[in-house]
């Protein structure tokens, strides 16, 4: 039998006479076992089944338990080693152990962690009454700091979830109740273990798309629902298992995804193993954009994944996972990838249309409000994750002069409100000069008659995209939620951004809660920049449409600013229809009065969307996981830049400010 090279090396430590792991090539991504294949010139990630761990490892590492159970006996051990519960198909025993229904089963608690050098630290390795109390309860780190243990109970499908009280059962909503039912129906498994959500489980529709795979962007809100339930394993082994995908090679190749880069989803796929039909492996195959339409790489991915570590560690209390070095060296690649310089004279980052929740040609292209707010978000956490070595200090520092200068542009230049308005209207063009009024040589003629009589008398917010000669005045929901709970948006603007939404209610929530973004293209425009997308007439799908998941956005926001009763409104709203209409995702028309005529139904992110806005609102504390204030450091930053002379001379090298106006 043909050994992965990680599981090669492992049996060379185990059976060598000190158990000393110096020797090995440790520099490895993961924990897990796997091996890549190269298939129809791609890669895909593939992690071998617990069978072949136990035959090349063998009986001398792994003692089995009288309930059928491994683990740990020897010495030899790995720092930070994650033990999972994997069950793989396999079609015979594997090297004299005894498997139930042809599963195999290992797992070993992570608490204990081994060190690299074979030293064994306390308190030593798993004993038989280590492994039954970690099946039996579950340690979950509450708000306080204090610890409380929930008995775990296994659901029929092998997942592990977290006991609930009788009276809190009885208690539940029904539409809550059939909301978790679906969310837990839609998880996706893989070596038996629960890795996401599937984007949805629609039995009416007959083509599939890639609706069937776990999508980055998708499983964010799946995973803050899990995260608020207290079932923190589904989130945790997301987070490794799509590290293990990341792009960790430099690429030339147009159709190849760039270093760093994460995936914008993946799919669960079972093939034979070779040369035995009877048994077979379970394979991660990941999509970069590959096959998505308009093959356009995913920019939010990663920012989003950055954002998923840390509300896990901030809400489980488990900070080892941040902390491993394959995790920070994921952090550092996407950074690197984001921060990396090019031609674009702006602090935002410049992307492609299609590359992000608005996944095809909708006039986003340039620098969208939406991946500004997330790249802003995840700059801000991986600031907070990141340990302090010597090889982070460049980049720490680059971090920070992108913060400083990604927050004063935002909030200087894509702030409209009434006053704005009528500045821009009285704008004069082709002014050359560092004191500019009109730096970005924006036409007057742009402010169209329907936006000044839309803009209330109190209220603003952020527009959608900022380019030279062009400023798109459309509202994009996400980007301006976001901006508010990261705190991009200043605390004046971001309750003038609520202030909008209610002064706007009838646009903007209607019918069913939130409007992607208002207005809608129409006539010409629509043909000219969406290319007559059939899909995007207006008023549908990304253009205009109303999508129930970002009811979640819209509570942390309101949460944050204090306002929560905006939330619970529309919350209300939704709760009317969205069983009833069976959780499509997406609504049509001005007042969303209508299902998508192409939405899927029983939508995941529209089911847990509102899962989250309900539990946020019923324990609005928990909303810290997501949130974050101001920071005081780029607070003063960008007073000082406010109150600074705009005239700055060619080549002066005197300046310490770092970044750019």
């Amino acid at each position: 039998m043909q050994f992965c090279k990680f599981c090669r090396g492992l049996v060379l430590a185990v059976f060598s006479s000190d158990l000393c792991f110096s020797n090995l090539d440790l520099a490895f991504r993961s924990k897990h076992i796997k091996y890549v294949r190269k298939r129809a010139s791609r890669h895909m990630k593939m992690f071998k089944c617990s069978s072949v761990l136990q035959d090349c490892i063998g009986k001398q590492w792994f003692k089995r338990s009288g309930d059928g159970d491994l683990y740990l006996s020897g010495n030899a051990t790995i720092k930070r080693l994650q033990l999972l519960r994997c069950k793989c198909q396999q079609a015979e025993r594997v090297s004299g152990v005894t498997t139930e229904g042809g599963n195999g089963t290992w797992f070993v608690d992570s608490a204990k962690t081994l060190n690299l050098n074979g030293a064994v630290n306390s308190p030593g390795v798993l004993e038989l009454g280590d492994t039954q109390q970690l099946t039996s309860e579950k340690e979950v780190l509450t708000s306080n700091g204090s610890v409380n243990k929930e008995e775990e109970s296994l659901t029929t499908n092998g997942a592990v979830g977290t006991g609930r009280d009788a009276s809190r059962k009885a208690s539940v909503d029904p539409i809550e109740e059939e909301a978790w039912e679906l969310l837990r129906d839609s998880v996706v498994y893989y070596c038996g273990s629960p890795i996401g959500t599937i984007a949805a489980n629609d039995p009416t529709s007959s083509s599939v798309l890639n609706y069937d795979q776990v999508f980055i962007r998708d499983f964010i809100p799946s995973g803050i629902a899990f995260l608020l339930k207290g079932e923190y394993d589904i989130v945790r082994n997301f987070l490794l298992h799509t590290l293990q995908l990341q792009s960790w090679e430099k690429t030339m190749d147009c159709h190849s995804p760039g270093q760093g880069l994460m995936p914008a989803s993946f799919k669960v796929r079972t093939f034979p193993l070779d040369g035995d039909d009877s048994a077979t492996e379970e394979v991660l195959d990941p999509d970069f954009g590959e096959a998505a339409i308009g093959r356009v790489a995913p920019v939010d991915s990663g920012l989003w994944w950055i954002i998923l570590l840390r509300a896990y560690g901030k809400c489980s209390g488990d900070l080892s996972v941040q902390e491993r070095i394959d995790v920070q060296t994921g952090i550092k690649m996407i950074l690197r990838l984001c921060l990396a310089d090019g031609f674009d004279m702006f602090p935002t980052l410049l992307v492609t249309d299609g590359s992000c929740m608005i996944d095809r040609r909708m006039g986003i292209h340039g620098h969208p409000l939406e991946i500004q707010a997330l790249f802003y978000s995840a700059l801000l956490g991986a600031r907070e994750m990141l340990t302090p070595e010597d090889g982070s200090a460049d980049l720490l520092r680059a971090l920070n002069n992108r913060l400083v200068a990604l927050s004063f542009h935002i909030r200087e230049y894509y702030w409209i409100d009434l006053r704005k308005l009528n500045e821009i209207y009285r704008y004069k063009t082709e002014e050359y000069s560092y004191d500019a009024v009109n730096k970005f040589n924006i036409y007057p003629d742009q402010v169209s008659t329907s936006l000044v009589e839309w803009m209330p008398n109190q209220g603003g917010y952020l527009i959608g995209n900022l380019q030279p000669a062009h400023m798109d005045f459309r509202f994009f929901s996400l980007g301006n939620m976001w901006s508010i709970v990261s705190g991009l948006a200043t605390r004046d603007q971001s309750n003038a951004i609520l202030d909008l939404i209610e002064a706007k209610w009838s646009d903007l929530v209607a019918d069913m809660p939130l409007k992607i973004c208002h207005p809608a293209l129409e006539g010409q425009e629509w043909q000219i920049i969406t290319g007559s997308d059939p899909k995007n007439t207006p008023w549908s799908y990304h253009n205009g449409g109303s999508w129930p998941t970002l009811l979640w956005q819209l509570t942390v926001a309101c949460i944050k600013m204090n306002r929560p009763e905006i939330a619970a409104r529309a919350i209300e709203i939704a709760e009317k229809r969205l069983s009833r209409d069976k959780w499509p995702e997406y609504y049509d028309t001005k007042k969303a009065r209508f299902i998508g005529k192409q939405a899927r139904l029983f939508q995941t992110w529209s089911i847990a969307g509102y899962l989250v806005a309900k539990l946020l609102l019923a324990d609005p504390s928990a909303a810290r996981m997501l949130v974050t204030d101001e920071d005081p450091e780029l607070v003063n930053a960008f007073s000082c830049m406010i109150s600074s002379n705009p005239r700055r001379k060619r080549g002066q090298n005197n300046s310490k400010k770092p970044f750019i106006i």
